[in-house]
Order: C-alpha cells, then structure tokens, then sequence
C-alpha cells in the first residue's frame, strides 16, 4: 500500500522531561531520506536546538528501521531526471542537516532500533553516542548495485571502523548486527532490543545533568582534534576552554569547585556536581 505523507508528517518528534524524541517517519520504507524528509528534518533540528527545555535529543527510526539510506526513487532516480541542479539542491539538503547535527548545540544519541544502510551512516555519525539494538543491521550495500557508498557512507566506515575492517565492509556489502557493528567501532555499544530504550534513557538521563556548556565544547573539541596533531591539539584545548569561560563555564567552574571543597557534596570520578545552583 501507498503511503503519501506531507513533508511535515516524515519526521515525528516530542519533548518529554528534558529529552526530544526525533524520529524518521516513513516506516512504510524502512524510514529512507527523502528530500521532503531532509527538509524537514533540518527545521525540526533547528527548532529544538535552543529550547531551554531541551536538554538531550535522541534520533530514532519509527517501525522496524532506523533509516535505510537514501531514497531510490525520490532522492535519487527523481531528481537525475530533472538535472544537475535537482540533484545539487537535494545533496544541500541532505548534507545540511547532517552537518547541523555533527555540531549540534545539545548532546545527541542515536537510538538504532533496526535497518541502518548507506546515507543513514551520515546521521549515525553526526550523533555523539550511538547505541544499537544487537539485532540491529548495518550495511553499506552500495557495492551490489553497481555504485560506491557515497554522501559520506565511506568516511564514516573509514573514520570510525579499523582500516581494514571498513574496507571489507565497504568492498564485501555484507551487513553487520549490532553486536558486530560494536564490536568494530561503528556504534558506541548494543544491548538486546527488548533493553535499548531502557539503555537510551539511562545515558540521557546522566547527560541532563552535567553542565550544557561544558557538554557542547567537549563534543566539539572531540571532533575537530580528530584531524590535529597533539601540538596542534593541545593549542586548540586550551582556546576552546578560554572560550568555554567566556559563555558560562567559569560560573560553573567556581561551583562545582565550591560543591567539591567547601560542602563536599560530590566527587568528580563518581558523578556530576549540581548544576541547578549554577548562577550565570
């Protein structure tokens, strides 16, 4: 059966207790990107990204996918027959949100409930943590059909998986399970399905509450160093928390410094100091 959806209806979202619950929403597809989908997706993006509400966003698949990849028909096969410029614009729309999500304001976490092929591997990066369920299937089945594993699907394989290992995948089209996806580095770590939500939660319920500040430069200086070398490195650690300082973080700084001396409320190996008394 055909599902027609407005462009607004392929992404499902809410905001619950300090998350936002992201979700590709075309199941009848196994949730693949299409350009109304790209669309929409940045604006959701954009619109939660500031929300004092909004501590934590979980990207997620509606269904029994993640997102397997580009759309054949719509992305692709559509847009060659209008020309170059059609294609151009949609790889912009793509390529956008998928940039905006690598730099995202809050903490992100990929909740990888099912099928995750091809373009999905560009969202699967752009995510901070990404927890898959161990049945979960990962593939770059590009190879198969005559093509490369392009919109970045090849760098991400390369950048997160051993050498070696991202050139089979990428060669072979064989997919992974999650457990096996883990095990190489694509995802942070699997869990049995019945469990994955219960191990979302967990993670995002640590992250509401450490410091929004600290937790921003500490995600952006783990991806720009990926490239540095340890001079350069070090350089750029040191300017990021001068910044750091300048947008909040010596405010919180001085209280956790207060919490962990003077009330000896919290140890720093062992948890989070209480960021409500922060005054900024």
């Amino acid at each position: 059966m055909t599902v027609e959806r407005s462009e607004e209806d392929t992404v499902a979202w809410e905001v619950a207790d300090g998350i936002a619950w992201v979700k590709f929403n075309r199941p009848e597809k196994r949730n693949c990107m299409s350009p109304k989908l790209n669309r929409q997706m940045k604006k959701v993006l954009e619109e939660l990204e500031f929300r004092d509400d909004v501590k934590v966003l979980v990207l997620t698949g509606e269904g029994k996918a993640w997102s397997a990849g580009m759309d054949l028909q719509e992305y692709f096969r559509e847009n060659e027959e209008k020309g170059l410029w059609a294609v151009r614009k949609a790889q912009r729309e793509s390529y956008g949100w998928f940039e905006r999500l690598r730099w995202y304001e809050k903490p992100t976490i990929a909740m990888i409930n099912g099928w995750c092929f091809g373009g999905g591997y560009g969202p699967l990066f752009g995510c901070d943590i990404a927890i898959a369920a161990e049945d979960a299937q990962f593939g770059l089945s590009e190879i198969n059909w005559g093509i490369l594993p392009g919109g970045g699907a090849s760098k991400v394989a390369q950048e997160l998986m051993p050498f070696r290992k991202a050139m089979y995948h990428a060669m072979m089209g064989e997919n992974l399970s999650g457990k096996q996806a883990a095990e190489q580095g694509l995802v942070t770590e699997a869990v049995p399905a019945d469990k994955l939500l219960a191990r979302v939660l967990e993670i995002a319920e640590v992250l509401k509450k450490k410091d929004g500040h600290a937790l921003r430069a500490t995600k952006w200086t783990m991806r720009r160093m990926v490239d540095m070398t340890y001079d350069s490195a070090l350089d750029y650690q040191i300017r990021a928390q001068e910044a750091l300082h300048s947008f909040g973080g010596a405010e919180a700084r001085s209280e956790a410094t207060r919490q962990f001396l003077d009330e000896k409320s919290f140890k720093p190996g062992l948890g989070t100091f209480d960021t409500s008394k922060v005054q900024r």
